[in-house]
């Protein structure tokens, strides 16, 4: 007998193999607030010791006592461990008095707004760079055992969702009978408890998550308490009260909804049903829409309903899609009216999919180059394509669903009618086998009663009556096993025989294969810093990073009278945006010192019209004028203007065009 079980098992082996290589092979999750500056700055020497570090992130960050760390040259800690707020996205740690010369270490770890952890150190020195003992952990945040085991955990948890959200969702809209099939019972009951062990799983490890990465602190309870006091902790917690209304909402499902015969009783549970379900179904999605990538970043007020609605669009199809295929396996039969329900609200979760994924695409990436060039956009564009491809599968079931209502009643008849024939037969020949037996036995006794006197009669006889009664009753129950068996097989290989059917089980086993690769990809891009924010980040970090430096201007310049010829030599420090020291020295042609009636120096930026901001400098010495406090209000393309006066009318003004950020 052909059978199509052997296929199925090897077709799901392959799936779970890819999945476990998708999720070996994805990166650790990247931070997704950077850091964009320091005060003191990166690699920094600077001559008195600071009274605090700052540092400032690209976005706002979860930072508790002791997320920044100051270490000495030693090794020791120099901070105070308290942590305060210095507005926007900027954060400090006082640091002790009395600090020696040499190299500091600095080494920070918080969580950003979308629950993912964030770590790095730099560098300082106070005085002079020097060797420095302090050691660090090479293991990053979110990574190691524990980051590999939250991660399966986030799997779990939207697999979890899918399949108790979407498997309810099939049997209320699309299959009222699918309630007494176990298999789909076990596809909602084991959904729930996936999601339920995920959610306790991912409590208990977000603490070590978030902190030192240490298995060991997984059951640290001090650790739990405070992530009970974060967003995200806040999350799971309602995750876990709303999957207790979700059990309630199952055992209805499968129990009082399943045995009601009543044709208005059973509307109105549906009607109860829909809507309590529906409620506990969007609560379970906010949980998620109310700690991750839709509660940060811009028009959060709109993203996180439109994120719930996506999480249930997903649910419904993928869901509805694995109990579909667990039907067409397992059920002993299914309504083409079922088939043809569902695809319709395939159709809709997929367009209601496609619509608020297209507004989270340009919400999360913003730009073409974030498309292609961030792997938020690469992984988003992989997404795209497997849903692509899910269509075009779906497209193909739609037509097999045509076909199925077409061919599906003659099969279930059939199959139907020959096992009640089967069944006659059988019993019409098990009744007279058992009464000839009884018969025969009679007369059996009544010869050896005549022969033997009361032989007949006697204990032997009684016996013998009731080892054939046993053998009866067993024999009885062997055909009753046997008919079973014989009728499952046949119905199944009718069913198997039915080309609309086959058709439909290989084109959505193909579909939940791919939604297999798909689901497995969106929680990978669920982890993966959104290509916006990584190229905002990477912006504001180039931007840090080529900020200028210390300048030193050389300007010629002649008046046209008696030492009239000379260059300026202009410096500032530090040549960025606030307050800078400047210093202007006036040489004569053959390099010597000398000095002019009168310097003044303006700065004018064209971009902003800004200026021109005028700077009198003081003068200090022979050829030597300083100015201190110089402000630079915002970085640009800055214009400075000096004016030289060599006597009471002859003056010249000369200009130079500088980048100071």
């Amino acid at each position: 007998m052909k059978t199509i079980a052997p296929r199925f098992r090897h077709l799901l082996l392959l799936l779970l193999a890819v999945t476990g290589a998708l999720l070996a092979g994805a990166a650790p999750v990247s931070a997704h607030a950077a850091l964009t500056g320091s005060d003191p700055k990166q690699g920094a020497v600077v001559e008195q010791a600071p009274t605090r570090v700052s540092l400032t992130f690209s976005e706002e960050v979860a930072m508790s006592d002791g997320s920044v760390r100051v270490l000495d040259p030693a090794g020791k800690r120099v901070d105070t461990g308290k942590t305060t707020d210095l507005g926007g996205t900027t954060y400090g740690v006082p640091l002790h008095s009395g600090l020696p010369d040499g190299t500091f270490t600095v080494a920070y770890q918080v969580v950003s707004a979308d629950s993912h952890p964030v770590s790095g150190a730099f560098t300082f020195s106070i005085g002079a760079p020097s060797k420095t003992a302090a050691a660090l952990p090479d293991q990053t945040a979110g990574g190691g055992v524990v980051g590999g085991l939250y991660g399966v955990g986030r799997y779990l948890s939207y697999a979890g969702f899918i399949l108790t959200v979407g498997g309810a969702a099939f049997v209320l809209a699309c299959w009222p009978r699918g309630a007494g099939v176990r298999p789909v019972q076990r596809v909602v009951v084991g959904g729930w408890i996936t999601l339920t062990g995920a959610t306790l799983a991912m409590l208990l490890m977000r603490g070590s998550y978030t902190g030192s990465g240490a298995v060991g602190d997984i059951f640290d309870l001090t650790l739990l308490g405070q992530v009970l006091q974060t967003k995200s902790g806040a999350a799971l917690v309602s995750r876990l009260l709303l999957l207790a209304a979700a059990a309630l909402f199952i055992a209805v499902l499968f129990g009082a909804y399943e045995k009601r015969t009543d044709p208005k009783e059973k509307k109105d549970l549906t009607f109860g049903l829909a809507i309590g379900g529906a409620v506990v179904a969007a609560g379970l999605a906010a949980t998620w829409a109310m700690a991750e990538h839709a509660s940060t970043g811009i028009q959060a007020g709109l993203a996180m309903p439109v994120d719930v609605l996506h999480l249930l669009s997903v649910a419904a199809w993928l869901g509805g899609l694995t109990t579909l295929l667990v039907a067409l396996y397992r059920a002993p039969s299914i309504e083409a009216t079922a088939v043809r329900r569902f695809s319709r609200v395939a159709f809709c979760a997929v367009s209601t999919l496609a619509a608020t994924g297209l507004y989270q695409s340009w919400r999360q990436v913003g730009s073409w180059s974030a498309l292609t060039g961030t792997r938020y956009g690469q992984l988003l564009l992989l997404k795209i394509g497997l849903v692509a491809v899910m269509v075009g599968v779906a497209w193909i079931s739609r037509k097999w669903t045509g076909r199925l209502s077409e061919g599906l009643a003659a099969p279930e008849v059939a199959a139907t009618t020959a096992i009640e024939e089967r069944t006659r037969s059988e019993e019409a020949v098990t009744v007279p086998t058992g009464g000839a037996s009884k018969g025969s036995s009679s007369g059996s006794g009544s010869s050896s009663g005549d022969a033997g006197g009361n032989a007949g009669s006697g204990p032997g006889a009684d016996t013998g009556s009731g080892s054939g009664s046993d053998v009866d009753d067993k024999r009885s129950a062997q055909l009753a096993r046997q008919r079973a068996a014989l009728a499952t097989a046949r119905d199944k290989r009718i069913r198997d025989a039915d080309p609309g059917r086959s058709g439909l089980r290989r084109s959505v086993l193909t579909e939940a294969g791919v939604a297999v690769v798909l689901l497995v990809v969106t929680t990978v891009l669920t982890s993966t810093e959104p290509g916006r924010t990584e190229e905002e980040a990477k912006a504001v970090t180039a931007a840090a990073s080529q900020r200028s430096g210390p300048l030193s201007l050389k300007l010629p310049f002649d008046t046209g009278g008696r030492d009239g010829k000379g260059t300026l030599l202009l410096d500032m420090d530090p040549g960025r945006t606030g307050s800078n020291d400047m210093h202007v020295y006036v040489e004569r042609p053959n390099g010597k010192a000398f000095d002019i009636p009168e310097v003044k120096v303006s700065f004018t930026l064209a971009a902003k019209k800004l200026g021109p901001l005028p700077v009198v400098p003081d003068h200090i010495a022979t050829g030597h004028w300083s100015a201190s406090g110089v402000q630079i209000p915002v970085a640009g393309d800055w214009k400075i203007a000096v004016t030289v006066r060599t006597s009471d009318i002859d003056q010249v003004t000369v200009t130079k065009n500088v980048k100071i950020g």
